[in-house]
């Protein structure tokens, strides 16, 4: 589970910042990409479990 979870939050994060540093017009931007990379990880982790 804890695996699982490093899994979301990386992937909200690394979203974000590459958001951010590739020119997002402001940080609500940026953290919208980080929210969709979120939900894409959430998927995957999910439908992966037995």
């Amino acid at each position: 589970m804890k695996r699982d979870l490093a899994v979301i939050l990386s992937a909200f994060i690394l979203a974000t910042l590459i958001a951010e540093i590739a020119g997002a017009t402001n940080f609500g931007t940026a953290l919208t990409f980080g929210q969709m990379a979120f939900a894409g990880a959430l998927v995957f982790v999910l439908v992966r479990r037995p």
